[in-house]
């Protein structure tokens, strides 16, 4: 990976208390994944940054190195990495995710 993208992932993660790095936008997500984990954290009204890795190939690739995570989307939470699409579906599903987001100090989490 590139410094660049090592630094705009870094950057980007420290900037936000909820980034989700996605496929697309959560108003136009390129595909199904993103647009489920998008969806959740609408609905549990979590203010997220998004990033269209599709925008950047350093980033798109960067991502998948910075986490050790092969695919996309990725959630991190207060500069931690939750997941992709399944354990952040699980998450919700259980009520884990709400109250991991309780605990992280992350407000709205319905």
């Amino acid at each position: 990976m590139s410094a660049t993208a090592h630094d705009t992932i870094k950057s980007t993660i420290e900037s936000h208390d909820v980034v989700l790095f996605m496929k697309g936008t959560p108003v136009f997500p390129q595909c199904g994944f993103s647009s489920v984990v998008a969806r959740v954290l609408d609905h549990l009204q979590v203010d997220f940054q998004s990033v269209n890795v599709l925008e950047d190939d350093g980033v798109r690739q960067g991502i998948k190195e910075f986490s050790n995570w092969p695919t996309i989307p990725q959630l991190y939470v207060k500069g931690e990495f939750v997941g992709g699409c399944d354990i952040i579906k699980e998450m919700f599903e259980t009520g884990e995710l709400q109250a991991y987001f309780k605990e992280k100090g992350v407000v709205n989490a319905a």
